[in-house]
């Protein structure tokens, strides 16, 4: 596994943890549909929520919220759509990011509710 995967799996697991301290109930992470994946799916509140994790470490100079551009999010609201059909789901649906930045052992992470809406 590649720096940069070992990152992102770091990332996944940071923000798994931080979801769990925060009231969700985990889903599926790394849900696929073909190509394209879901990091994590979790419910709260009524909401099915569909969560992107970026994480970069503190030498990166783009913070991760900004890699989720059109094109993810499109990718995003395409497979959340499958997967919702799969599990035959009748919830509200809204799409977050969890950007995380780590700096050795120490992260910072913001959770961004949200963050994008399937409406293009």
């Amino acid at each position: 596994m590649g720096i940069t995967q070992e990152t992102g799996k770091k990332g996944e697991i940071i923000a798994q943890n931080y979801l769990l301290r925060n009231g969700f109930e985990i889903l599926h992470t790394n849900w696929r549909f073909g190509c394209k994946e879901l990091d994590i799916v979790a419910v709260k509140d009524s909401y099915l929520h569909v969560i992107e994790v970026k994480t970069r470490t503190s030498q990166f100079w783009e913070n991760p919220k900004d890699a989720v551009v059109r094109r993810k999010q499109k990718n995003i609201i395409d497979a959340a759509d499958a997967y919702i059909s799969k599990y035959d789901i009748n919830m509200e649906t809204q799409f977050d990011v969890i950007s995380i930045v780590m700096d050795g052992t120490k992260h910072e992470i913001e959770y961004i509710p949200e963050a994008f809406s399937p409406v293009f």
